[in-house]
């Protein structure tokens, strides 16, 4: 099952410091806007994403369509498929993508040890 490409959404407390902090490791602004509390940072074909007061706790993100430079794929599993092939198997959603719609949706998760999981689907 390819969930798309991976990245991890970090809840921080101040956003300018954890910017210059992650630059310090390599990590370079690659998307986002930090006057809105949030930005996307790359080092390599890791990516971490800044979010300042948007939600609690971190949460481990996937992007289906998108390649590690959030360019559109042409082909991939579309996250409503997903979404039914995790029911089919036992998995338990918190949210869940509208069966009726096409295009951009998300579904949630989370894993046995709490750790939230995000399945955002932008195209």
């Amino acid at each position: 099952m390819e969930l798309g490409t991976f990245s991890v959404s970090l809840s921080v407390k101040n956003i300018k410091a954890s910017k210059d902090f992650y630059e310090k490791l390599g990590f370079e602004p690659f998307g986002g806007d930090i006057s809105q509390n949030w930005l996307i940072m790359k080092n390599g074909d890791c990516v971490i994403g800044l979010f300042q007061g948007m939600f609690e706790g971190n949460i481990l993100t996937f992007n289906p369509g998108w390649d590690g430079n959030a360019q559109n794929l042409p082909s991939f599993t579309d996250i409503r498929e997903l979404q039914r092939k995790l029911k089919a198997r036992g998995v338990t959603l918190t949210s869940e993508a509208d069966e009726s719609t096409t295009g951009p949706s998300s579904f949630t998760l989370v894993d046995p040890d709490g750790n939230a999981i995000l399945v955002d689907q932008h195209v």
